[in-house]
């Protein structure tokens, strides 16, 4: 496989053309370097324009100003058979495949490389043999597609992309369709591509918290339409990330490196007594249900007892022996409020 490619953007508007003298733009002069050998992750709000940069990037819609330029060349003037030979794209869209084995499918990226009448050779076999087995799909040679698991077609779809030999991988929410496990996977998955044969990969994704772990670089549109980029960590550490996505009630915690419920305001101070990860889950429980989470002083206090064994102190009381579920109940029954005596089973 090709490598060593560098997508530029340089002052680039995207959008559509609704005829000769009108147009619609999304994003206005945004620009961004993606380069060999990472895993660039395009991540932002609904709405901001990701797909529609994402499809310009592609050669699919045209700027509407500015440029993308492959290895310094304006992407928009190579030849469409050069521009699939250089770059492959994953599309959001769900592939019907009839009666397609994964082998034919995966076929199908050598088209740019057969001529026009799409006979394959032994080298094109190779390459397809060579493309399932770097997607990971080895195991699913000699199925039908329509057999397949929505994680196990979108990774023969990466196959076929890779089969084109692209310097250049583009993939617009290939996780959609996926569960966490396999959202996971492929991202892991699309990392090793990048950093093994040193393909540039660019990938649109929802999934923020897994891509900010495995990316290397990161581009951020936010809900103005400006384009930030840089390592994940240090758009994180500036407050970036929080900017975009924090919510009434959500936060982005940089530390946890997840979304997290923010405290009600006036919430009852508790102490948790607890090593991690109980502390921590522990925290989160109570967080969830109102009450203050403090690292000591409280009035309030829960305290792991045993294995999944918890004791509570609040206004009302103590209650001892309970599990998670009991932990859970006596939360949202104390609703982070100081309780006035109120008794229940085990409270003493």
């Amino acid at each position: 496989m090709n490598g060593g490619a560098v997508i530029v953007l340089d002052a680039l508007s995207v959008g559509y053309r609704a005829g000769r003298r009108s147009s619609r733009t999304v994003l206005a002069g945004v620009s961004a370097r993606a380069a060999a050998g990472e895993l660039t992750v395009l991540v932002g709000p609904n709405g901001t324009g990701k797909s529609t940069l994402l499809h310009t990037v592609a050669g699919l819609l045209p700027p509407l100003a500015g440029s993308v330029s492959l290895d310094g060349a304006d992407l928009a003037a190579l030849p469409p058979a050069e521009r699939a030979r250089r770059l492959a794209v994953v599309l959001t869209e769900r592939v019907e495949p009839g009666l397609l084995s994964v082998e034919d499918l995966v076929a199908l990226g050598r088209h740019p490389h057969t001529g026009p009448t799409g006979a394959l050779r032994a080298a094109d076999r190779a390459v397809v043999a060579a493309a399932v087995e770097a997607a990971g799909a080895g195991q699913l040679a000699g199925r039908r597609v329509a057999e397949l698991s929505d994680g196990e077609r979108q990774r023969v779809l990466v196959a076929r992309a890779l089969a084109q030999e692209p310097a250049v991988l583009l993939l617009d929410e290939p996780t959609a369709f996926l569960d966490v496990s396999a959202r996971v996977g492929l991202l892991g998955l699309l990392r090793r591509l990048a950093r093994d044969d040193g393909l540039c990969v660019l990938v649109s994704t929802h999934d923020l918290e897994p891509a900010l772990r495995v990316a290397d670089q990161v581009w951020l549109l936010d809900r103005d339409g400006s384009l930030r980029t840089g390592p994940p960590e240090a758009l994180v550490a500036c407050g970036a990330v929080g900017e975009v996505f924090d919510a009434p009630g959500l936060a982005f915690d940089a530390v946890a490196g997840a979304f997290t419920i923010r405290p009600a305001p006036g919430g009852t101070p508790v102490a948790v007594v607890a090593p991690e990860p109980e502390s921590a889950l522990v925290a989160r429980l109570l967080t969830r249900e109102g009450w203050s989470v403090v690292p000591e002083g409280a009035a309030s206090t829960v305290t792991l007892t045993g294995p999944g064994r918890f004791s509570a102190v609040d206004a009302g009381g103590t209650v001892e022996g309970m599990g998670w579920t009991e932990l859970a109940a006596w939360a949202r029954r104390s609703g982070g409020a100081v309780s006035g005596g109120r008794s229940g089973p085990g409270r003493r």
